[in-house]
């Protein structure tokens, strides 16, 4: 990685991913060193039907405490969200999060490309967008988004990716800071937490 490029004012760290990256996630939150200074928002595809099992898992999971994602819920550093099966996840200009069920983008809701686009409008380069594994092409206009914001965009390394589709289409089509296996995303995430530094 390139150290002059690293800098430590992120106020979010927003990660995105589709079927396989559920493995990638863990691989990187139980081991993220707390307190953090930023706020880590996690959107991945997931069934209606599936309400907590997320969430249950990696507040079990990680050391970092999962706040419970509701409609105008304060985005506070030091803590992970995470998007509820069937809403769209959006930020707000008084940093707080909104849940919206309009139309399936990219077959998805929550979808990726909705929130890393809300978050791009509002955090810009103080925002790093991160994703993983996955079978669709959302998230490629969402790391555009980030990108054309001023933030910093990683793409997970495609060779690491249980489905290496989406990365790929990230890679074809944006210009990534980094592409990164799991263990480097961890490290990339860990020097940048202002807490630890």
């Amino acid at each position: 990685m390139e150290e002059d490029k690293i800098k430590l004012n992120y106020k979010v760290v927003i990660i995105g991913g589709s079927a396989g990256s559920l493995q990638a996630l863990l691989q990187i939150l139980p081991f993220m060193r707390r307190p953090i200074s930023y706020a880590v928002v996690i959107v991945v595809h997931r069934k209606s039907s599936d309400e907590q099992t997320l969430e249950d898992l990696i507040t079990l999971k990680s050391k970092v405490e999962v706040k419970e994602v509701e409609d105008k819920v304060r985005l506070l550093p030091g803590f992970i969200y995470i998007a509820p099966s069937n809403y769209h996840l959006l930020f707000e200009k008084d940093e707080t999060l909104s849940l919206d069920t309009s139309e399936k983008i990219n077959y998805s809701r929550p979808s990726i490309d909705v929130s890393f686009e809300s978050a791009a409008e509002i955090y810009g380069s103080n925002l790093v967008g991160i994703l993983l594994s996955g079978s669709n092409s959302d998230g490629t206009a969402g790391l555009q988004a980030i990108q054309k914001a001023g933030g910093t965009i990683i793409v997970q390394n495609p060779l690491s990716a249980d489905m290496s589709f989406m990365p790929n289409n990230a890679i074809q089509h944006t210009n990534p800071d980094y592409i990164l296996t799991t263990e480097e995303i961890l490290e990339f995430i860990t020097s940048i937490n202002k807490e630890t530094a």
